[in-house]
């Protein structure tokens, strides 16, 4: 297949450190943006919602699975990791993928795959099967995120591409809400097969329109560079992953996603209702709460980072050290069950994790060429979901150590919970040395005179 087109001039990009006014100039052959990247956004857009409702409609759903299979916590934290796990393999491929063949394609592929997945969840009844499609949908929701990403890339002048990628996960955050506040009430009404096989076959509408409508270059494109389609793909994937702003940008989103991620993927809601006493509405209210306020973060953080990049690095460090000291005083709190006051501060506070993550393409975007921004982006957006493996599996790991849930799960107390979130603190203080380590090196490579990308 050939390869996507690419822009008409090779970009000039002028980096800058952390300490600089400004990113990113305007380079020669900016994308246009307008009405019609607007309507190519959307399209894109509209598969990773989707994409979102599948990867989070287990986290409204893991006490039923562990009914419905007979499976413990340790068991059941196995789906998510699984899906998750995928999913972070497949980033790097899939960033090749989508430099090769454009994002149509692989959109295209990862809606089958997400259909797939979902309406083989929702006919399985046993564990192995279901383990099975939550993989196969792990591997179609890992083709949309980086594909959209590619599509803005090619479409909005370079200036708005963190807000643009802010407002991607801003709107990615409708799947959270409908998986939070819809899925959650129809399982309990309509059952499990019916709501999971009514989700995966919204896949196949948004199939035909992508297939349609969706235009992954604006008109009259000329077509890429020779290279971008000939290198060899681990000369690709070493030339991204040689940018210390690539891995420093990977080492962000690890220490930042992973708290809100393992919330709203599967622990969250038991949690709150075992480990809190919060009635079922009420969980799902708060884990709302993430979506909302992320809503807001997302906007903030997509403006500030736009108007002054100075502000990435201690941002992401106020976000980690904040999240990080919420949970200790939750976690610590005596006699284990906290006020309501301080679960809404510290869930709100977790709406931050995901605008957050994402200013780790930032880092990554200024000092890799167009033909490579797919890799790129790849390699960043799989470290926060293997953080999420991490910490879902440490989660599971600890509560079933701590106090083991016969019958599936509901003998977990309040003190089994207390224990098992202090697992976050590992990924988090991982990812922080990284952070520390790797600023220097990639805020010295950004203020370098400006590369001229070739081919």
């Amino acid at each position: 297949m050939p390869a996507e087109p690419a822009p008409s001039a090779v970009p000039v990009v002028s980096s800058a450190s952390d300490h600089s006014p400004t990113a990113l100039a305007a380079p020669v052959g900016d994308p246009p943006g307008g009405r019609g990247a607007w309507v190519a956004w959307s399209i894109g857009v509209t598969v990773y919602v989707l994409a979102v409702v599948h990867r989070t409609s287990l986290g409204v759903a893991g006490l039923d699975a562990a009914t419905r299979f007979g499976i413990n916590a340790s068991a059941l934290s196995t789906f998510s990791i699984l899906q998750v796990l995928v999913y972070a393999g497949m980033q790097i491929p899939v960033g090749l993928l989508v430099d090769r063949f454009g994002p149509r394609r692989i959109l295209s592929v990862g809606l089958v795959l997400l259909t797939a997945g979902q309406l083989g969840f929702a006919f399985a009844s046993a564990f192995g099967p279901a383990l099975a499609s939550r993989a196969v949908l792990g591997c179609g929701d890992a083709m949309t995120f980086v594909s959209v990403l590619r599509i803005a890339a090619r479409w909005f002048p370079v200036r708005q591409g963190p807000f643009i990628a802010q407002l991607t996960g801003l709107v990615g955050t409708v799947g959270n809400l409908v998986s939070t506040l819809v899925l959650s009430q129809v399982l309990h009404t309509a059952g499990w097969t019916p709501t999971f096989a009514t989700t995966g076959l919204v896949g196949v509408g948004v199939l035909a329109l992508t297939l349609a409508a969706l235009r992954e270059a604006p008109p009259g494109s000329p077509a890429a560079p020779r290279g971008a389609a000939s290198l060899p793909l681990a000369r690709q994937i070493r030339a991204a992953w040689a940018e210390p702003g690539t891995r420093l940008g990977m080492w962000v989103h690890f220490t930042t996603a992973f708290p809100a991620s393992t919330c709203l993927f599967l622990w969250g809601m038991p949690f709150l209702m075992q480990g809190q006493g919060l009635s079922r509405p009420a969980a799902g209210a708060m884990l709302s709460l993430i979506i909302a306020s992320g809503m807001f973060f997302a906007v903030a953080f997509g403006q500030l980072m736009s108007r002054r990049p100075s502000l990435r690095t201690p941002t992401v460090f106020a976000v980690v050290l904040g999240t990080g000291l919420l949970w200790a005083l939750v976690l610590s709190w005596p006699g284990g069950h906290v006020p309501m006051w301080l679960l809404l501060v510290l869930f709100a506070a977790m709406g931050s994790n995901g605008p957050a993550s994402l200013i780790g393409l930032d880092y990554a975007r200024p000092v890799n060429p167009p033909e490579r921004i797919g890799t790129a982006s790849g390699i960043v957006n799989m470290g926060g979901f293997a953080a999420a493996v991490l910490a879902l599996l440490g989660v599971g790991v600890l509560l079933d150590a701590v106090g083991p849930g016969a019958g599936g799960g509901d003998t977990y107390t309040t003190g089994a919970f207390r224990v098992a979130f202090c697992a976050l603190y590992l990924p988090m203080a991982l990812g922080l040395v990284q952070i520390l380590r790797l600023r220097r090196p990639a805020a010295l490579r950004e203020a370098a005179p400006a590369p001229q990308f070739t081919a």
